[in-house]
């Protein structure tokens, strides 16, 4: 059986660059797109050598000319925290709306399966939980949030109007707060910005009181749930996340007490549309894919925490 190739856009952020090292493992040959907006070549420096890879710089709302032969494509590309998106919006909509079009059409020409990078945050602030995939959501399409959110719902009706209309064999996850080792430090979300303030002994900063609940999956756990989506039969969106579900001041204090930090939680004004709670119904994806987490939060804690400390020792 000939050796089967992979396109990942946005390959080297944090879970692109996950992804590239589970498929270079698995014998694949892959082929990492990036333009290192919020990606980062560190990430990928490991398998860099590989002769199995090949990095490309690029930005996918350009236009794609590849030659080489693509069995699959997976469409990760796009900044994904809140501080990247609200400093990129215009960059942001564009790579879910140009880019999808983009990676769908050299989809279309190779005849390769494609799977989307969709988010939790397509059912914005919820009124139903948890969230299940036949739910259509409340975001706020003009929000400061919004270019992220609808950048993301757009990029899902594209990819199954391109099913639909070509017949690509496409495949969207709707991927709920994951975490882990090659998160950057400066990445804005919960538990990147909890781990570094309590290493650096500085105040944690939590928004609003802290009563909002969010649920986290380790990296290698999504990793998992990805490929198993990939290589299904299924064609509309899958849920992939962890539902056990905590509220971000039992994560702060979870932080604090696995780093033996001496930080103090303070208080700041919670973001404009920011979600009261999240946790994902995973019926679905136990169901089609066999597939649910198996880190506990703690042990995966315990594993990003040394990746930080060994980060920030680094930069120091």
């Amino acid at each position: 059986m000939s050796q089967k190739t992979i396109l990942i856009t946005g390959g080297a952020g944090f879970i692109g660059s996950h992804l590239c090292k589970k498929f270079i493992d698995e014998d694949y040959r892959v082929f990492c797109m990036d333009n290192f907006l919020t990606g980062h070549q560190q990430n990928i420096k490991s398998i860099m050598s590989h002769k199995n890879f090949k990095f490309i710089e690029h930005n996918v709302c350009q236009y794609i000319d590849f030659n080489d032969h693509i069995d699959y494509i997976l469409h990760f590309a796009s900044p994904a925290s809140p501080v990247d998106y609200l400093m990129h919006p215009i960059k942001t909509l564009k790579v879910g709306s140009l880019g999808t079009h983009n990676a769908l059409g050299l989809c279309k020409k190779h005849n390769a399966t494609f799977l989307l990078a969709s988010t939790s945050e397509v059912y914005g602030d919820p009124l139903v939980h948890p969230q299940k995939e036949d739910y259509w959501g409340n975001v706020n399409p003009i929000g400061p949030r919004g270019v992220y959110d609808e950048a993301k719902r757009f990029a899902e009706a594209l990819t199954l109007a391109y099913h639909r209309a070509h017949g690509v064999n496409t495949k969207i996850a709707r991927i709920f707060n994951t975490y882990g080792p090659q998160m950057r430090l400066e990445d804005g979300r919960a538990i990147p910005n909890f781990i570094s303030q309590a290493l650096q002994g500085r105040d944690i900063t939590v928004f609003g009181e802290g009563d909002q609940t969010r649920s986290f999956c380790f990296v290698t756990d999504l990793v998992e749930g990805l490929s198993r989506l990939l290589f299904s039969d299924y064609n509309l969106p899958v849920n992939l996340g962890n539902p056990v579900e905590m509220t971000i001041l039992q994560l702060a204090q979870e932080i604090i007490k696995l780093t033996g930090s001496k930080s103090k939680i303070v208080y700041k004004e919670k973001p404009v549309d920011d979600p009261k709670v999240r946790k994902p119904d995973i019926s679905l994806a136990k169901k089609l894919l066999k597939w649910e987490p198996s880190v506990k939060l703690s042990d995966g804690l315990v594993k990003t925490i040394a990746y930080f400390r060994a980060e920030l020792k680094h930069a120091s």
